[in-house]
C-alpha cells in the first residue's frame, strides 16, 4: 500500500491524493451481505438537526461485517480483499467451509487464499480471531471485544491496533491505540495483527468537492452568525466572540471533561491516555 500523487494538472489534483487500492481484487461488493442505507442529513427519528453539516455525499450500500465472530470453530478461505466506503479500513470477503460467506476486517499481511479460524484452538497467525487468555503478551491485536460475546469494539479503523501488555489472572491489560491501558476479561475475542490500509492517515482530500463526496457540507464559524443562531455570534463589525469557546449549546467547548462518570467502567482504566 502506498499514497498515490497525481501531475499538478488543476489546483485540486496539486495538493489531492489517494491511496494505490493495488491490494483490492474485487471492485462489486457481495450482494447478500450489503443492506441499503439511507441519508439522514444530521436529524435523528423526530427530523431535528443533531449533527451540522450534514448532507449529500455519495450513495452507498452498508456492508454487514461479523464484529460478533459468529462462525467459531469453522475454517475460512479469503475470497478477495474489498474496499469499503463506509470505513477506512479494507474488508475481506471469506468463504467458511460450511458454504456461508461473511466480511471481516482485513490486517496488514491478509491475502487471497489466505486461512482464517475464528476458534480457541487457533494458531497465531494474521487474521486468526482467539480468546485474549490464549494471545501472547506483547501481540498486536484488533478487532477486540470489551464485553464476552459483545462484539468488537476497539481497533476497528485502518493503521489501528491494541497490544497486549501483561496478564493478571482473569483480567488482560490492554494497551489501547490512545495509549489508555485498560482492563478487559480474558474470554473477550480477538484477532491477531494490525487493521490494513495503513497509508490512510496520510491522505490528502487536495479540494472540497472530495470532502463533499462524503456527506460533509461546508460549516459556518460561529462568530460569523447571528446571536440568534449561537451564543457566540453578533457584535459590532468583527467580533472574536468576546467568551469563551462554547457549542450553539452553551457548553464550554475546550477544556470541558465530558466523559460520564460510569464506576464499572472508569475502574477498569489503569492508566488514562495523555
Amino acid at each position: 500500500m502506498a499514497v498515490k500523487k497525481f501531475k499538478p494538472s488543476s489546483p485540486g489534483r496539486r495538493w489531492g491524493s489517494i491511496t494505490s487500492f493495488e491490494e483490492i481484487t474485487k471492485s462489486k461488493p457481495e450482494k447478500s451481505l450489503t443492506r441499503a442505507l439511507r441519508k439522514k442529513g444530521g436529524r435523528n427519528n423526530l427530523g431535528r438537526k443533531t449533527v451540522t453539516a450534514r448532507g449529500g455525499g455519495h450513495k452507498r450500500r452498508y456492508r454487514l461485517i461479523d464484529f460478533r465472530y459468529t462462525k467459531k470453530e469453522i475454517p475460512g478461505v479469503v475470497e478477495a480483499i474489498e474496499y469499503d466506503p463506509n470505513r477506512s479500513a479494507r474488508i475481506a470477503l471469506v468463504q467458511y467451509s460450511d458454504g456461508e460467506k461473511k466480511y471481516v476486517i482485513a490486517p496488514v499481511g491478509l491475502t487471497v487464499g489466505s486461512t482464517v479460524l475464528s476458534s480457541e484452538k487457533a494458531k497465531i497467525e494474521i487474521g486468526s480471531a482467539m480468546p485474549l487468555s490464549r494471545v501472547p503478551i506483547g501481540s498486536e491485536v484488533y478487532c477486540v471485544e470489551l464485553n464476552p460475546a459483545g462484539g468488537a469494539k476497539i481497533a476497528r479503523s485502518a493503521g489501528n491496533s491494541a497490544t497486549l501488555d501483561a496478564k493478571d489472572g482473569k483480567n488482560i491489560h490492554l494497551r489501547m491505540p490512545s495509549g489508555e491501558v485498560r482492563l478487559v476479561t480474558d474470554k473477550c475475542y480477538a484477532s491477531i495483527g494490525k487493521v490494513g490500509n495503513v497509508d490512510h492517515e496520510k491522505v490528502s482530500y487536495g479540494k472540497a468537492g472530495r470532502v463533499r463526496h462524503l456527506g460533509r457540507r461546508p460549516k459556518s464559524r460561529a462568530v460569523a452568525k447571528n446571536p440568534v443562531d449561537h451564543p457566540m455570534g453578533g457584535g459590532e463589525g468583527k467580533s472574536s466572540g468576546g467568551r469563551h469557546p462554547v457549542s450553539p449549546w452553551g457548553q464550554i467547548a475546550k477544556g470541558l471533561k465530558t466523559r460520564k462518570k460510569k464506576k464499572a467502567s472508569n475502574s477498569k482504566i489503569i492508566k488514562r491516555r495523555k
